[in-house]
């Protein structure tokens, strides 16, 4: 589609994408260790992700007995930063807890 922007004496001829696509999405993941606490998973999941204390049970039960358990869907640049949340806060308590993100 075609449409004129600007000033009459000085009209610009723009191709405008009528076809706007959505963001590509990835899934934040926490993985099992043997080492981080349950409670500090729980509290990742309550903090970082903003789950109630039943949804943070519920996913951390999965990472427990599955070995890994999805936070949530989000932009790039959300997941991103929630990854790298998640990998300060286990650094800063000495615990090894992976965090990873990976495309719908």
């Amino acid at each position: 589609m075609s449409r004129r922007l600007g000033n009459p004496d000085h009209e610009l001829d723009v191709e405008l994408d009528e076809d706007i696509q959505e963001p590509p999405m990835y899934k934040v993941l926490l993985h099992n260790d043997h080492y981080t606490t349950m409670e500090f998973v729980v509290y990742i999941l309550q903090t970082v992700f903003s789950k109630t204390e039943d949804e943070a049970v519920q996913i951390m039960l999965n990472v427990h007995r599955k070995g890994v358990g999805v936070c949530g869907v989000f932009t790039a640049e959300v997941a991103e930063t929630k990854v790298a949340r998640v990998r300060y806060l286990s650094k800063k308590e000495n615990y090894p807890l992976q965090c990873t993100m990976e495309e719908v």
